[in-house]
């Protein structure tokens, strides 16, 4: 071989390694991001260090040992930023400041540097499809139709028959311009029109403010509805069928790849970060068009396993239908199949999502053993696993009585479209009840005392019945904890080639009752075995010859699957 043939072959593995990491065998071929978990944090029920009642950055840097015990390589944080939270920081009102309620930026340039000095990077949520009507672009696009920001966001004279995300319809009228404007979530949340190229400048300028600051990468926010209608040149139709989601009308619209990619080269390119883009409604085929070789982001959080419970992403919540355990399944391999060549973040729950024991495992399942379970297929998986606080505890569903107690704004909006469609108040607030995203917002719990340590004002959120029984402190010493159990299946996975980068393959795609998958690298096999019913099953035949288990849910080993049980075996 030549030497220039050599440098060939150098640079086209190199290549391979970045783009399609499953085809080398040593985990030092992987970027930091492929190696381990991140942590996602909820800073405003993460950890109050004032007393006011909202958490605050303060507690995220007291917190950060706590942090590293799980292993992970990064931590997201949701909007931190200036904000009138009416959507709890996702309606921005500035892009480059540090609310006061979280703290300052003195604070912030801490928590980066602390987190740094434990190996661990600082991740930004970035929201770009909408701001806040209190921004002052806004501010001033409203004022008239001829101001240098008139058409910074989406107006129209006339508007259709939309439904917004958050219901009611997706448009709101301005007195100032006699004119209504778009909002795809809250009346306070407006559409930014990304069709302007000064306002795609702006929030470049944005992102790279916070590059500067040295953070470690970027999640996305709602990505998939940047892009509007072509129609919207020459007025936008009604939707057919009546009343319509906004999402169906304008997710995922051609040429949303287009910005995306302009996206890439101005901010993404040439810094060691790692980008997760949120994309409902990007179906698994579409993937290599979004990560990848020639996509836009590192990974991509896409939706097919955590709405299976809902038809044609129209997420209304009472007209969701029972899991099947085959349908969850599929769209969790299908995902793997898309990204072999890619990358993918493992997810179960986030803060918009209900706490994952009650959403995937049926009434009367053992909680702890079920979410073990989870942890054992979240960090076996082909991916980077996300870990959402409170999930490596075994967190519930939290349940208030009444919809005042809500403050979650979707839960309100989904509460009054039930009523409007002719349900009891009862029957609306079991949905609430099972889908409210405060389920994954309340406190999170550190010790047995009031408020479980989060405060020692009054919590923004009530404090989850269960903490003085599930709680960092108690668990830190129960070695059969799930926090325990997350660190241990989290040890396992970074040190484990085939964890990290071996090839996937599900067995029994049809089968109701249990997921079995294998993860396979360079002759050596896991296979992980999980039963998502309350009741004993038994597993096929000769199915643990030649095993050794691993770690499981439960501490003996049978020739069949006890109720919730889970375990990981290697070959």
């Amino acid at each position: 071989m030549n030497r220039r043939t050599f440098i060939k072959g150098a640079i086209a593995l190199t290549a391979a390694t970045y783009f399609y990491p499953n085809i080398v065998f040593g985990a030092e071929n992987f970027k930091w991001w492929q190696k381990k978990p991140v942590y996602q944090i909820y800073p405003k029920s993460f950890l109050d260090t004032t007393g006011k009642g909202t958490g605050d950055l303060r507690g995220i840097t007291q917190k950060l040992d706590y942090i590293k015990s799980l292993g992970v390589s990064a931590i997201w944080l949701t909007p931190i930023y200036v904000s009138p939270m009416v959507d709890n920081g996702y309606d921005i009102a500035d892009y480059t400041a540090i609310d006061p309620r979280f703290g300052t930026m003195e604070d912030f340039d801490e928590l980066i540097a602390e987190a740094k000095a434990r190996d661990i990077k600082i991740v930004m949520d970035l929201v770009f499809n909408h701001t806040s009507d209190k921004h002052a672009w806004f501010l001033e696009s409203k004022s008239s139709r001829n101001n240098p920001k008139a058409d910074w966001y989406i107006w129209r004279d006339e508007k259709t028959n939309w439904r917004g995300i958050f219901g009611g319809s997706a448009w709101q009228w301005c007195e100032e311009r006699q004119q209504y404007y778009l909002h795809t979530f809250a009346t306070q949340q407006p559409d930014l029109n990304w069709e302007n190229p000064d306002v795609r400048r702006a929030l470049y300028d944005a992102a790279n403010f916070w590059l500067d600051k040295g953070v470690g990468g970027f999640r996305v926010d709602a990505i998939v509805y940047i892009k509007k209608p072509k129609t919207f040149v020459d007025g936008t139709p009604d939707a057919l069928d009546g009343t319509c989601a906004v999402h169906n009308m304008i997710a995922n619209t051609d040429g949303i790849l287009d910005f995306l990619h302009e996206l890439k080269r101005e901010v993404f390119d040439g810094h060691d970060i790692f980008t997760v883009g949120e994309a409902n409604s990007v179906k698994p085929e579409e993937l290599k068009y979004w990560v990848g070789k020639d996509g836009v982001f590192n990974m991509l959080f896409e939706f097919s396993h955590v709405n299976v419970m809902f038809n044609n992403g129209d997420e209304v919540w009472h007209r969701s239908k029972p899991i099947k355990l085959s349908e969850l399944k599929k769209a969790l391999s299908d995902s793997q199949a898309a990204t072999k060549d890619s990358w993918y973040p493992i997810y179960f729950e986030n803060h918009d999502k209900p706490r994952s024991v009650n959403n995937f495992f049926p009434h009367g399942s053992d909680k702890i053993l079920a979410a073990k379970a989870l942890a054992i297929i979240l960090f076996t998986l082909r991916g980077t696993p996300f870990i959402y606080q409170g999930e490596e505890l075994g967190f519930t569903n939290t349940q208030f009585d009444s919809i005042d107690d809500y403050d979650d704004i979707s839960s309100h909006g989904a509460y009054n479209l039930a009523r409007s469609d002719g349900l009891s108040d009862k029957e609306a607030m079991r949905f609430v009840q099972k889908f409210s995203r405060d389920n994954a917002r309340t406190p999170m719990q550190w010790n047995s005392d009031k408020n479980s340590g989060f405060t020692t004002g009054k919590a923004w959120l009530p404090v989850h019945k269960d903490f003085a029984a599930c709680n960092v402190e108690v668990e830190e010493h129960d070695a059969n904890s799930v926090l325990n159990f997350y660190r241990k299946l989290s040890t396992l996975r970074n040190s484990s080639d085939v964890l990290i980068g071996g090839d996937y393959a599900e067995l029994y795609p049809k089968n109701e009752e249990l997921y079995i998958f294998t993860r396979s690298l360079g002759g050596k096999k896991f296979m992980t075995i999980v039963n998502f019913t309350t009741h004993k099953v038994n597993l096929p035949d000769k199915i643990f010859d030649g095993a050794k288990k691993i770690l499981g849910n439960y501490a003996d080993e049978k020739n069949y699957l006890r109720a919730t049980e889970a375990a990981i075996y290697e070959f």
